[in-house]
């Protein structure tokens, strides 16, 4: 641990001095892999975490004395630990705000107690011992440059064998040895991933920011200079002792906003120093600020300024791209004929449309070119020249033209990564690229089936009275396929201006080949062209058929790799269409499987998170996270994506996220979340990453789809009894009680029911939806609501009715009648929950009044004939308490033609709810003679008996009842034991299950009245199993226990008279 700090961490300290651990994003590596380390020791080596430190670590702390609990000794100032070291000293002692700690034991109890602040407790340690192995074994053990003989010393001791202590430090010297090779590896790895600034690209950059720094409004700054003219033989102008730290140069420089800055530029980066001191002979070296990868990102970073006038100087600024021979190059001033400017179609009719054919006329052209506006720059695509109105009849004769030429010819211009000319570059046929779309795939395309396919929708293409816009996008068509650069960023700016939402616009581009032209256009060099195809491609992917096209022409795969660009805006529209386009499985499988998950969870890395106020370069990052996140979204509808952004590291990035204030990066955030909450290590990591408050903090903002994520991203992680208190203890129940009113909303409707549904699991839930009036809003929204809301709203419903209070408030606010008619539904969800819900309400005799006058106990009954095994289970259950409570509870079940014997046939069923349901019925119907005889005769014995050699507890104790139950009617007690159901019951005394034991010793008292049974029960040492059951403190369980007993006994009494006289 000790070279791992040495040599892999950051110290802030630059000159002399201890230093101080800044939060750089290697230091928090390595400080989360410490914490790690510690935490688990004590589970993981629990001799080693008793060893006692020869020092303490000490430390100046941030916690108090109330954070520590049990295990400590508590006076007002002091804490120490109740376990002590030999020598009669505490194994932990804090006095003020000093913290002294002499085991791994009590240092993984102090991080437990700093919770969030663990973090800083951990850099607080390191930072007051920079060496801790020292403390910790002794000062033979420390750091030491050269060779290492330590271990060597440890082992002849080892050897000399005898003394367990040394044993323990040799294993305890391992284990740190092995975490700081950890740490040096992870640090090495993660310094090899960063670009690395050299004397050459430094200078490079100054000599060109200096071509725009002067005097003057639009220059980007006023000066810039090195603070040393000397050079030294590597290209360095730092001294050589600082050059050791990998310092390059010193640079003064002065914004147009701000004052004098002076940087260091070194290998790793970027970043303000302390400024000259002295005059300009000594310079204070210690950093003062982040580590920027380049000097114009740092600027970006300190002068608005800077931002606004590099803008008006992109076009100079940046080097211009070169192409092919003897096309036009892009340039800066403003375009004019003859002081008349043209329009955009006779610009492209005289300049692109008509053919060269000769090197004087090309020669020609080159005299009279034109270059674009200053206006066109950050990709031209706001068009100054406006389209002149095509008259119809023109545009289709325009268009059959068109359809003759071949549909292979390319834009013109250059490929990446070759050579080739661009007039020899074709379009990639749309059939090849279908081909390597879905061919590629073969391996795991049908194992991912967890959603259905999108349906394209196909529109009638007939049709002749097509508007002026279809004629006038396929016109357009020829200018984009056969223009040069120039030439197709104007034709890309004229196509973006027509109304691309409307349908028939999406259709022509469609129609004419121009999406492969434009897909095409991603692959290429130029980055106007990029931008300008992805802005329509954005926009026209909204359209089904459109998504599938693209897909089927790799589309996806080049978005896929523009997500590496350096181009922020580029990524950003590469990310928002691969959100458009991946709603559909195979698009989705696209993305994962050529590392676009990878890509689109890298773009929420940024450090704008939490910001209020955000630079030009914060924003940018922002808009890029949340264009991430809306692919993200899209993508997570798969199974195997959620798995692949899990893995990519996507959970903690997303709740980074979720603590930023925008709702417009919110909303795809917790709508990615509430997606792959669905998975139960997603819903793991909101509990633990403490998302939950946030999803609260959120369900009061202004923006109802936010609200709408939240509320589903809870409805999903309730169903864990930690988030339903964390969704209480952070406020949450009020917000989601308030939400109720907004009822037009139905897919708000929707999420807020199923949270509250959820959050209604716990009792304590329960009373506070109580004191919110929750129950009688609830009962308001039974009527005239979708289907997938109603499931819902019955379901927090039958939560809430297993307190008698409510069960009255929904009698008394008149929800039963609702509840009662929503049987004879066939949503199989709603079903369930209804069933459940009439059943508990049943359980009040003034409501069963209700639902028998509503025919609700008939409707319940019929429910036993659906097919669903749920459904059977919940209505079987429902009609338990109706039996109980009816007032002519055994003329009410004759009442049912048939009722009695489809009862008896569930009991055929491989369901265990079922058939645990159908018992607890029987129980019920046994009570009445008449209808036991009946049952009787259906065959219930012999079909109880076959469920006897079951494990469900569940399904003994019903089962076990239901026996009891039907030995009331002529000779079952006989029949019970002649289709050997009596041995099983005795085995049921050995569960663990009260509840069982109770039901079981009432079946074999009722069994001990025949003989046969008692003989069978005695053979199976139910005697035994008894026999500690008579002093039970369960009065009915104690009375079975010993009748059973006594008429054993009683048998045996009168086989030895009957023997012996």
């Amino acid at each position: 641990m000790g070279a791992a700090l040495a040599r892999a961490a950051q110290w802030t300290a630059a000159g002399s001095g201890t230093g101080t651990l800044e939060i750089t994003p290697l230091n928090e590596s390595l400080l989360n892999q410490i914490i790690k380390f510690v935490e688990d020791f004590s589970a993981r080596h629990p001799r080693e975490a008793a060893f006692v430190f020869k020092e303490p670590l000490e430390w100046k702390t941030q916690l108090d004395c109330s954070a520590f609990g049990n295990g400590y000794e508590i006076t007002e100032a002091t804490v120490q630990s109740e376990a002590k070291a030999k020598d009669g000293q505490s194994l932990l002692l804090l006095t003020k705000s000093t913290l002294r700690v002499r085991s791994f034991d009590q240092l993984s109890h102090v991080l437990q107690i700093a919770m969030e602040k663990k973090l800083k407790e951990v850099q607080a340690c390191l930072e007051a011992n920079r060496d801790p192995i020292v403390q910790i074994l002794g000062p033979e053990y420390g750091t030491v440059e050269g060779e290492d003989r330590s271990i060597l010393h440890l082992l002849e001791k080892v050897k000399k064998g005898g003394d367990p202590e040394t044993e323990v430090k040799m294993k305890i010297f391992l284990l740190l040895h092995q975490l700081d090779l950890q740490l040096l590896n992870s640090s090495l790895k993660q310094i090899s991933q960063d670009v690395r600034l050299n004397p050459a690209a430094v200078n490079n950059e100054v000599n060109l920011l200096k071509n725009f720094s002067e005097e003057g409004e639009d220059t980007v700054l006023e000066s810039l200079e090195y603070t040393s003219d000397y050079v030294f033989s590597n290209g360095c102008r730092a001294p050589p002792w600082r050059q050791v730290h990998g310092e390059i140069c010193y640079l003064v420089i002065n914004p147009h906003d701000t004052d004098p800055l002076c940087i260091t530029c070194s290998t790793a980066g970027v970043f303000l120093n302390g400024g000259q001191i002295d005059g300009k002979d000594h310079i204070d070296y210690e950093r003062k600020s982040d580590v920027y990868k380049d000097i114009v990102t740092f600027l970006r970073e300190r002068s608005p300024k800077f931002v606004e006038n590099m803008a008006k100087q992109e076009y100079r600024f940046f080097k211009e791209p070169t192409y092919a021979k003897n096309f036009q190059r892009m340039g800066v001033v403003e375009a004019k004929v003859s002081g008349q400017s043209q329009s955009l179609h006779d610009f492209v009719e005289k300049k692109v449309g008509e053919k060269v054919k000769s090197s004087a006329s090309r020669r020609a052209i080159e005299k009279k070119k034109l270059e674009p506006s200053m206006r066109w720059k950050n990709a031209g695509l706001s068009v100054l020249h406006r389209k002149k109105h095509i008259t119809a009849k023109a545009a289709r004769k325009d268009a059959e033209e068109d359809r003759r030429r071949s549909s292979t010819v390319s834009p013109k211009i250059k490929k990446k990564g070759n050579g080739i000319s661009s007039e020899s570059a074709k379009i990639q046929p749309a059939s090849k690229r279908k081909t390597s779309a879905r061919f590629n795939n073969v391996s795991e395309s049908s194992s991912e089936t967890e959603e259905d396919e999108e349906q394209p929708v196909r529109h009638h293409e007939g049709g002749t009275d097509l508007p002026s816009e279809y004629w006038g996008i396929q016109k357009l068509a020829k200018y984009l396929k056969g223009g040069n650069p120039t030439a197709t960023v104007i034709a890309l700016c004229s196509m973006k201006d027509f109304n691309l939402a409307q349908e028939t616009c999406q259709m022509a581009i469609r129609d004419i080949g121009c999406l492969e032209v434009l897909i095409n256009l991603l692959d290429t060099e130029e980055i106007k062209c990029q931008i300008g195809s992805l802005k329509i491609l954005k926009e026209i992917s909204q359209n089904t058929l459109i998504r599938h096209a693209i897909a089927d022409l790799g589309g996806l795969e080049i978005m896929v790799k523009i997500l590496d660009s350096l181009d922020r805006e580029l990524k950003c529209l590469a990310a928002e269409t691969i959100a458009n386009v991946a709603r559909f499985k195979r698009a989705q499988r696209t993305v994962r499987q050529h590392g676009g998950i990878k890509r689109l969870v890298g773009l929420l890395g940024c450090d704008a998170v939490g910001s209020t106020s955000l630079t030009p370069y914060q924003a940018k990052d922002t808009e890029m996270a949340r264009c991430g996140a809306l692919a993200l979204w899209s993508c997570s509808k798969s199974t195997k994506n959620k798995e692949a952004i899990r893995k990519a590291g996507g959970i903690p990035l997303l709740a980074r996220w979720l603590k930023c204030s925008h709702a417009n990066i919110l909303t795809p955030v917790v709508g990615t979340l509430q997606e792959c909450a669905s998975t139960p290590s997603y819903r793991l990591a909101i509990k633990t990453e403490g998302m939950i408050e946030y999803l609260v903090k959120n369900l009061s903002s202004e923006h109802e789809e936010l609200q709408m994520h939240c509320a589903s991203a809870i409805f999903k992680c309730a169903e864990d009894k930690e988030t339903r208190d964390l969704v209480r203890q952070h406020g949450g129940l009020q917000p989601l009680s308030v939400l109720l009113a907004n009822s037009e909303n139905k897919q708000l409707l929707a999420a807020v029911t199923g949270a509250i549904w959820k959050c209604a699991i716990s009792e304590e839930n329960v009373a506070k939806f109580r004191e919110y009036k929750v129950i009688e809003t609830l009962v308001g929204l039974l009527t005239d609501q979708p289907e997938e809301v109603l499931v819902n709203i019955v379901g927090a419903l039958g939560e809430c009715c297993q307190e008698s209070v409510n069960r009255s408030t929904i009698r008394r606010c008149g929800g039963i009648p609702p509840l009662v008619k929503l049987l004879t539904g066939t949503n199989q969800a709603l079903l369930v929950n209804v069933t459940k819900t009439v059943g508990a309400c049943a359980t009040e005799p003034e409501t069963m009044i209700i639902i028998d006058r509503l025919d609700g106990v008939r409707l319940l009954w019929s429910l036993l004939k659906n097919p669903n095994p749920d459904i059977q289970a919940s209505a079987a259950w429902a009609i338990c308490p109706c039996i109980d409570n009816a007032k002519d509870a055994g003329e009410m079940v004759r009442s049912f033609v048939g009722g009695l014997e489809l009862v008896v046939n569930l009991l055929k069923s491989k369901n265990k709810e079922v058939l645990a349901s159908v018992c607890g019925a029987i129980t019920n119907i046994a009570k009445d003679e008449e209808n036991l005889a009946v049952i009787t005769d259906h065959g219930v014995v012999p079909l109880l008996s076959k469920l006897a050699n079951t494990n469900n507890d569940k399904l003994r104790r019903h089962l076990a009842e239901a026996i009891s139950n039907c030995c009331m009617w002529g000779r079952n007690r006989v029949a019970f034991g002649e289709s050997n159901a009596v041995a099983p019951l005795v085995r049921y005394l050995r569960s663990n299950d009260p509840s069982v034991h109770r039901a079981t010793a009432q079946a074999l008292y009722q069994l001990s009245e025949d003989p046969n049974n008692c003989i069978t029960m005695h053979e199976n040492g139910v005697v035994k199993l008894l026999l500690p059951m008579v002093g039970s403190t369960d009065e009915t369980l104690q009375e079975a226990a010993a009748g059973c007993i006594a008429n054993i006994r009683r048998l045996a009494l009168a086989t030895e008279k009957a023997k012996y006289g």
